[in-house]
């Protein structure tokens, strides 16, 4: 009867699902009471969690491991366990740092509500298919990122420390700028202070930083992207355009026989 219950995928999308909205309300101020019952509650279902994969690897052995969203499930749980063995030997974590990471991890059991997702298999060879299709291009525009990044760094480090003191921050204003996030306030409070003639090029740089990166290089992005996505689903109507385009022609043959 318990094996069979932890064979049942319902059973576990419930302790999933349960899992995901108690660590949701422990993020609130509950009191150290309630706060206790809630990670109990978390503590209780990781141990159903690990009892699953224990009934799992003894009923299908290492043929549990051919299935990529098993090795998922495998990953999940065994990372969630020092969150658990700090609860059993009531470690405080409060001072120690790594331990603390370790309980965030917990966190990540939610994930295994994505497999109970109805065409998540087709949604990821999508996903997989699309990445490997595109990854030229991305790494093409993340080196664009870069070089912008590092030329923007040495030409307003000066004059604008807040969004370009250091190479990272560079980075991240012009990624920024590149999404159409701060395109125009960035500019605008890195050209005060600055002499009109030298405002007027600064304005032109960033014109061109937006129209060759959060423009023309996010749409070629996800332009290539979405076309590999669907690729596979135009394929499959082209092999059944062919595969109806043959038997007509065979009843076409087959009439003028007649």
């Amino acid at each position: 009867m318990i094996k069979k219950l932890f064979l049942n995928d319902n059973f576990i999308l419930i302790l999933i699902i349960l899992n995901a909205i108690n660590i949701f309300i422990g993020g609130f101020d509950n009191g150290s009471r309630n706060n206790f019952i809630l990670s109990l509650v978390d503590n209780a279902i990781t141990i159903l969690f690990i009892c699953e994969l224990l009934v799992k690897l003894n009923q299908y052995g290492k043929n549990y491991f051919i299935s990529n969203w098993n090795k998922f499930d495998f990953i999940l749980i065994i990372i969630s366990i020092p969150a658990l063995i700090t609860f059993m030997l009531s470690v405080e974590i409060s001072d120690l740092s790594f331990l603390l990471v370790f309980r965030v991890m917990r966190v990540f059991k939610s994930f295994r509500f994505l497999k109970f997702i109805p065409g998540i298999d087709n949604l990821i060879k999508g996903v997989n298919r699309a990445l490997k299709a595109s990854i030229i291009v991305l790494l093409g525009f993340v080196v664009y990122i870069f070089i912008i990044g590092i030329f923007s760094f040495y030409l307003f480090k000066e004059s604008s420390p807040e969004y370009f003191g250091n190479p990272m921050v560079a980075l991240y204003s012009i990624f920024k700028i590149f999404t159409i996030e701060g395109w125009f306030e960035i500019p605008e409070k890195v050209t005060l202070g600055l002499s009109t003639i030298n405002s007027f090029f600064t304005f032109l740089f960033f014109i061109f930083v937006v129209l060759s990166g959060g423009i023309l290089g996010l749409s070629l992005v996800n332009s290539i992207f979405v076309d590999a996505m669907v690729s596979d689903n135009n394929e499959d109507l082209e092999k059944k355009i062919d595969r109806l385009e043959t038997k007509i022609d065979y009843l076409l043959k087959q009439q003028k026989q007649l």
